[in-house]
């Protein structure tokens, strides 16, 4: 048993190609609002992995049964496959709803043999704990956590008539300040201002127009098309500057092209085309894509397709860099500034208004 809790501890390796190169963060000393009772269960883990480090006397009686059943290889395997099934962010939102859990049942004196599995009554008062602060959809993601943990650890869950009741009764007293406004979109207004205002012959400029203008035309989340930050590039998520990108056109003559991009929120590991088209617009997502390259020659076919030219070599598109750089355009012109989501949005809408 002890060999399976080391194996747990490390990070889950299945389909995971032995090229790419992952690192991961240390956890850092809680805010004060994530501060929970110190106990052998509960390790200080980051938020992502406590679905898969926090245990409970009933985890010990799972996985001596288990070892029972399997070879360490396989349970191991076993435990890796399920954690695969859940995004790194997904577990990171499980986290937060373990912690909250947690700190509830320390501040009633819950044993820690009664916490997994959780009777319904325990779960149902957590969550009405929290009635009037939260959102529904923050509730919603805090019992998924719990939900999950109750299934890496082999325990039933108890998630049934009286906790539906609860969740209805909270969604009725959800503060104002836990409700997200609609996302207003790019509006083709926007467009036309990054076309204007961005420097098309700096390199990094050529990235942040071409990839807005893919995303826009072509509906795509952000995450599709650059990476979250400096350090996070993943050839297996991200695509990369040695994709294919296939140049055709219509019998009508119209110009397109597309390329495949590895990952995306809704088919996963199977991927997706993208396809840009010669529109009538200065905006047209192919020749801003076909600029951005011809552009950042210089990018090595191993960095992400929307890195550009450095003074020391390359570097890739982060989102943070992107948002920032049209939002500074946008403001210095009097428009509203907009989130990355807003792409989509925006270019569905105008799609629509247009067909």
């Amino acid at each position: 048993m002890v060999q399976l809790r080391e194996a747990l501890k490390r990070q889950p390796k299945v389909g995971v190609p032995p090229t790419t190169v992952h690192r991961y963060p240390k956890p850092r000393k809680p805010k004060s609002l994530n501060v929970i009772a110190p106990s052998r269960f509960r390790p200080h883990v980051l938020a992502r992995d406590r679905v898969r480090l926090w245990s409970a006397p009933h985890s010990d009686l799972f996985h001596s049964t288990l070892l029972s059943d399997l070879p360490l290889d396989t349970a191991s395997n076993l435990f890796d496959v399920i954690l695969i099934s859940v995004e790194p962010k997904t577990r990171e939102n499980y986290g937060v709803g373990l912690l909250r859990f947690h700190q509830f049942c320390d501040s009633i004196s819950i044993p820690e043999d009664k916490r997994l599995p959780a009777s319904e009554h325990l779960i149902a008062a957590f969550i009405s704990s929290w009635a009037g602060r939260v959102a529904e959809t923050t509730a919603d993601n805090w019992l998924a956590g719990l939900h999950f943990w109750h299934q890496i650890n082999g325990a039933h869950w108890n998630g049934h008539a009286l906790l539906r009741r609860a969740k209805q009764g909270l969604a009725k007293v959800v503060p104002d300040t836990s409700k997200r406004p609609r996302r207003p979109p790019v509006t083709l207004e926007h467009m036309h201002t990054l076309f204007r205002c961005l420097d098309l012959s700096n390199s990094f400029d050529a990235a942040v127009y071409s990839t807005a203008s893919v995303a826009f035309w072509s509906c795509c989340r952000l995450g599709e098309l650059i990476v979250p930050s400096l350090n996070t590039f993943d050839p297996t998520r991200h695509v990369s500057r040695s994709v294919s990108i296939s140049h055709r056109t219509t019998p009508g003559g119209a110009k397109y092209a597309s390329f495949h991009i590895p990952w995306t929120k809704t088919t996963h590991g199977e991927g997706d085309f993208i396809t840009v088209s010669k529109i009538d617009d200065p905006t047209n997502p192919y020749d801003a894509l076909v600029h951005h390259i011809s552009a950042n020659t210089a990018v090595p076919p191993s960095a992400p397709l929307f890195a550009f030219e450095t003074d020391s070599g390359w570097a890739p598109m982060t989102r943070t860099w992107f948002l920032t750089r049209c939002n500074n355009v946008w403001e210095s012109e009097g428009l509203e500034t907009l989130s990355g989501h807003c792409f989509r949005i925006g270019g569905a809408t105008e799609l629509l208004r247009t067909s």
